[in-house]
């Protein structure tokens, strides 16, 4: 096994399945050659979907109330709050399950990619000049005929391939999405109702990344979207801090240095909580602590940020893991780099799940608050859970936070579900009784 920052008894525990609460050696190390991403970029993110906003509106209609923003709720759930956070405080969860076009938290980073790639090519083929041209030239047929030159590839488990496969398509672009062998059958018939092309591999998410690029670099006209390391959909997932900023002032949520945010957010290969972490790190700084959450048998963001800065991250495999979990979308073996690199030194930790817990989840989300997800983006409930385990209350001592837990703000990124077919969910409830009663 590779040298990692992880101690002995934790290795053990992550090789027998057990979970695990991480904390981050690295976290606000100032002495690190860091890898820093560019805040401007997340600032012209959000500007480029307020560019968009009109265009967004007239392809899908279900953003009309929203007059073209792609965002989700922040919704109290006291119920939930009683039953899952000892700590203090309150409880949210941020709705990213029913973002509209997408719905899930990959709709903000993968519509941001082709909104970028859309308008590289209106700039270069002249159908605007500028940003500050009407961008209904985007709806005509010559924007039309220009993109349907084009195809826009993707390596997905499921929810970035539907966020970049509707997009595109409904710009016109050809679309094609390969899918790991672990991708839901829903998700791969909704995306063929779109016209979009699957292929499928038996394999895992990594492979099908690879077998994406390859194909798309043989293609002049195609554009390959890349979920380890693509800083336009970083930057899209990124702007949901902007959005959560104004909902927590919206609603008298105060986030300083005496009242401390914890966010947990659900990773697979890292892109959209570290997107999501960069944000909240520029926003509030110190006082947002940002966890990741991840399944016992495929813990790679964990292994990619227990390595050192600039290497390759670790497998799971090399633990004897085999990323098998109902949750699909965090069924990742191999963690991006460059993520890690990012968000080296601005991540608190990382926690592992197993997936009974997180269909327990499921089970009080939809039975205390009536919210419905998707395996994956119950997770995150575990984290007031672990955070308050032995090494959770170590992370609190060393920051100064114990004190501060009763005015403190918890928020479990809920990540996919509204556009689960209600014959699957079912099935997720029947299981997470079954689970309970085992």
């Amino acid at each position: 096994m590779s040298s990692l920052n992880i101690s002995k008894s934790d290795q053990e525990s992550l090789c027998s399945l057990k979970p695990v609460f991480w904390t981050n050696g690295a976290f606000c190390d100032q002495s690190l050659p860091i890898n820093v991403a560019n805040t401007s970029e997340l600032y012209e993110a959000a500007d480029r979907f307020l560019r968009f906003a009109p265009v967004l509106e007239r392809l899908f209609p279900e953003l009309s109330e929203s007059n073209g923003l792609i965002e989700s709720p922040l919704l109290e759930v006291p119920l939930l709050n009683k039953l899952i956070n000892s700590l203090g405080g309150s409880l949210y969860v941020k709705a990213d399950h029913a973002l509209p076009v997408a719905g899930s938290i990959k709709a903000r980073g993968g519509i941001h990619e082709v909104l970028c790639f859309a308008e590289k090519l209106a700039l270069d083929n002249g159908l605007v000049n500028g940003v500050l041209d009407d961008y209904s030239i985007f709806l005509t047929a010559e924007a039309r005929a220009i993109f349907s030159q084009y195809t826009i590839a993707v390596g997905s488990t499921g929810n970035l391939g539907l966020s970049i496969g509707i997009a595109g398509s409904a710009l016109g672009f050809k679309t094609v999405v390969h899918m790991s062998s672990d991708a839901k059958e829903w998700k791969k018939t909704r995306l063929r109702k779109r016209g979009v092309k699957v292929v499928e591999h038996d394999a895992d998410y990594g492979v099908a990344v690879e077998a994406g690029r390859s194909e798309a670099e043989a293609d002049r006209f195609s554009y390959f979207v890349d979920d380890e390391r693509s800083s336009h959909l970083f930057m899209g997932y990124a702007v949901a801090a902007l959005r959560l900023q104004e909902q927590l002032k919206h609603q008298n949520i105060p986030v300083d240095e005496k009242h401390p945010l914890f966010v947990y957010l659900p990773a697979g290969v890292g892109g959209a909580p570290g997107g999501i972490t960069f944000g909240l790190k520029t926003v509030f700084g110190d006082h947002a602590h940002c966890f990741f959450a991840e399944p016992v048998q495929a813990p790679c963001m964990l292994l990619g940020m227990a390595g050192d800065l600039n290497t390759d991250p670790t497998p799971v495999y090399e633990y004897g893991l085999t990323i098998d979990t109902d949750a699909d979308g965090l069924a990742v073996g191999t963690a991006s780099q460059w993520v890690c690199d990012v968000t080296r030194h601005l991540l608190s930790g990382v926690f592992t799940a197993t997936d009974k817990q997180l269909y327990q989840h499921l089970h009080s989300l939809k039975s205390l608050e009536n919210i419905e997800v998707e395996p994956s983006a119950a997770i995150g409930c575990q984290g007031p859970l672990m955070l308050n385990s032995q090494a959770g209350q170590e992370y609190l001592k060393t920051h100064r936070l114990l004190p501060l837990l009763s005015d403190s703000t918890h928020i479990a990124w809920l990540t996919g579900g509204s556009f689960v077919p209600k014959e699957e969910y079912q099935r997720y409830l029947d299981k997470a009784v079954m689970l309970q009663n085992e």
